[in-house]
């Protein structure tokens, strides 16, 4: 398997921890009453970290399809290397740094991470091109 590849099935795995992450603060904050139920009406807003980790969580759905196509296509192409490789680590990785400094609450540093996270993608992409 392709380090594209590779990186891809464990940014799918760092998918799943966030998605639980974020889970946990917010039943945490909302009760297990209202993660059970119908959620039917408006749910409260979240606060602190439980509101940055929601926020961290959608910016990962934003990118993640982007970066999944991406590989994909590296990979059916047959144009993956050495760039494409780092790339999608690259990627990954500020990906992984990305979630813990949002939590904290970092602002300038949480959005240098979000950069190199885009270079990352951007770098698969002209591979493409």
């Amino acid at each position: 398997m392709s380090t594209e590849l590779q990186m891809l099935a464990w940014t799918i795995a760092l998918g799943i921890v966030h998605l639980l992450v974020n889970a946990g603060f917010m039943t945490a904050q909302r009760g297990v009453r209202w993660n059970a139920g119908a959620r039917d009406g408006v749910a409260e807003p979240l606060t602190g970290v439980a509101a940055r980790m929601d926020r961290a969580w959608r910016n990962f759905l934003e990118t993640f399809p982007l970066f999944a196509a991406a590989v994909l296509a590296v990979s059916l192409s047959g144009r993956g290397d050495d760039a494409t490789a780092l790339a999608a680590q690259v990627y990954f990785w500020a990906r992984v740094a990305y979630v813990p400094v949002y939590a904290a609450g970092i602002p300038y540093l949480r959005s240098a991470i979000w950069a190199v996270a885009l270079w990352g993608l951007l770098q698969l992409l002209w591979a493409l091109l």
